[in-house]
C-alpha cells in the first residue's frame, strides 16, 4: 500500500488530548471483513484486535462493549450483569448516530454521545491492543492500560468463543 496520511478523527484528537502514545495503522478495509481482515492485513493475532460494539438495552439506552476480535458477546450474560431484560446490537444507522462514526470504523474514543463502556476483562492482560481509530481501515495500537486510563471501562466477563 502506498504511504497514506493518517486521518485525524475525533478519536485521534481525544488520544492526543490525553497524551496517549499510539501507533496508527492503515489497511485495506473490506466490507463485512471484520477483525479477521484487520488481523490478516496487520499480521497480528485476531485476539488482540479489539472490536467496538454499540448495543442498547431494552430501554433503548446505548452502551459500548469492547471485545476480542475472535470472540462474541453473550448478550444474555451482559443483560444479566446490567440487570435489564435484553441487550441487543444497535441497527447500523442507530449505532452511527450514537457514536458519530460509521459502522466498521467505530472507535470508543471521541464518540458523539457519552455512553457507558464495558470491556471484556481479559483485554487488560494483553501487551498491545489494536482498536479502531475512527475510520474504516484505520486501527491504532496502544496498551490496554492507556485505554483504561482514558475510558475507565467497566470490566465484564461476557465473552463466548
Amino acid at each position: 500500500m502506498a504511504k497514506q496520511k493518517q486521518p485525524v478523527t475525533p478519536a485521534i484528537r481525544m488520544l492526543r488530548q490525553h497524551k496517549v502514545p499510539f501507533v496508527g495503522h492503515l489497511y485495506n478495509y473490506e466490507e463485512h471483513g471484520g477483525t479477521a481482515v484487520c488481523a490478516r492485513e496487520l499480521q497480528v493475532d485476531e485476539h488482540a484486535v479489539i472490536k467496538t460494539l454499540i448495543l442498547e438495552t431494552d430501554n433503548k439506552d446505548p452502551l459500548i462493549v469492547l471485545m476480542h476480535g475472535d470472540r462474541e458477546i453473550s448478550t444474555k450474560d451482559l443483560a444479566r450483569l446490567l440487570q435489564v431484560k435484553h441487550v441487543t446490537p444497535c441497527a447500523p444507522q442507530t449505532a452511527d448516530r450514537h457514536s458519530g462514526y460509521q459502522v466498521g470504523g467505530t472507535s470508543p474514543f471521541g464518540t458523539r454521545k457519552s455512553m457507558p463502556v464495558y470491556m471484556e476483562e481479559t483485554i487488560a492482560e494483553l501487551p498491545t491492543i489494536y482498536i479502531n481509530g475512527g475510520k474504516r481501515g484505520f486501527l491504532v495500537a496502544m496498551t490496554p492500560q492507556d485505554l483504561i486510563k482514558v475510558l475507565d471501562p467497566t470490566p465484564v466477563h461476557v465473552a463466548q468463543p
